[in-house]
């Protein structure tokens, strides 16, 4: 299959080019920055036609992973970089996709599992779940967050591709031993004796194996019945302070030093980032995979835990 991954320079796009051409596909990765890949990179700005626009005629499936990253502090600028960086590129890359003679058959578009509410009381699947932004006293972070999903997701439907099935991905926290990533940062808390609760530690984390990430992209682009809504997420999301308890014992670690609201928002603001990544409670299913027969690799964080551990001290030996 020839794939075709807008903003896929980033550790998921990379996750996915890697594994892809490990399968033996031609991979085109769109960037704002050509630099040396073992795959094709095309430029674009992700937001106007250009040249890129011909890799998309007679491509199998396209992958939209565009978007600035939302690991920032808040600030006007920084929300529009945010808004705009998904729906320009969501829009543009519709446009493009609606004048190919020979249009990709799927178009998987990024989304996320933010967008549901902050809550305790039940999990959020695609049929049941509530959509977040009305609830009583989240902060205004949270509520920019949701209004960012729906903009995105609304702008993927707006988009007239008839020859092309689309499917939104609600991803949780991709989970990789890869420098930098989410698990990259939380094992060097861990590592530090840093690792315990965040908060009351009731808030729920979803989150994804790598491996079944990459295995339930691939498995939707085979799949010509299912489109709309997908979430990205193992089974098994459990509450933050279980979340870290399994990690430090997947790490061979006891100590953990909680971090209260006040000293996560002090953090916060010297890491440049925000609290919603820690404090909102995403407590997201994957409903529709499951119903569908997926099955995970990883289903449990204890297991996955371990895994990641094992990857990330591979990683760092050979390094």
């Amino acid at each position: 299959m020839k794939i075709i991954l807008p903003g896929g320079s980033g550790q998921v796009g990379t996750l996915l080019a890697r594994a892809f051409t490990r399968e033996g596909h031609e991979v085109v990765v769109l960037s704002r920055g050509a630099g040396p890949a073992p795959w094709r990179v095309v430029p674009w700005d992700a937001k106007t036609p250009g040249a890129w626009t011909a890799e998309l005629e007679g491509a199998d499936a396209v992958v939209n992973l565009a978007g600035r990253s939302v690991n920032a502090r808040y600030g006007a600028a920084v929300r529009r970089e945010i808004m705009e960086s998904r729906v320009d590129s969501t829009r543009v890359l519709g446009e493009a996709i609606a004048a190919c003679a020979r249009p990709p058959r799927v178009w998987l578009q990024s989304s996320t599992a933010t967008i549901y509410a902050h809550r305790f009381d039940a999990a959020n699947d695609e049929a049941t779940g509530i959509i977040g932004g009305d609830e009583p006293g989240a902060p205004d972070t949270w509520r920019f967050s949701i209004d960012v999903a729906r903009a995105w997701e609304r702008t993927l439907d707006e988009a007239v591709v008839p020859g092309t099935r689309k499917v939104a991905l609600r991803s949780a926290m991709v989970m990789s031993p890869d420098p930098g990533g989410i698990f990259d940062v939380l094992l060097g808390l861990v590592r530090r004796g840093l690792g315990g609760r965040s908060g009351s530690g009731r808030q729920y984390v979803s989150w994804i194996h790598h491996r079944d990430f990459v295995r339930a992209v691939s498995w939707l682009i085979g799949r010509d019945d299912f489109a709309g809504p997908v979430n990205l997420a193992a089974p098994g999301p459990l509450p933050n302070d279980d979340f870290m308890r399994a990690l430090r014992e997947a790490w061979g670690t006891r100590v953990g030093l909680p971090a209260a609201p006040w000293m996560l928002e002090v953090g916060a603001v010297f890491m440049r980032t925000e609290t919603e990544l820690v404090l909102k409670s995403r407590r997201v299913v994957p409903g529709r995979l499951a119903e569908a027969g997926f099955e995970f690799e990883f289903p449990a964080w204890p297991e996955a835990a371990r895994d990641l551990c094992e990857g990330w001290r591979r990683m760092r030996a050979a390094a």
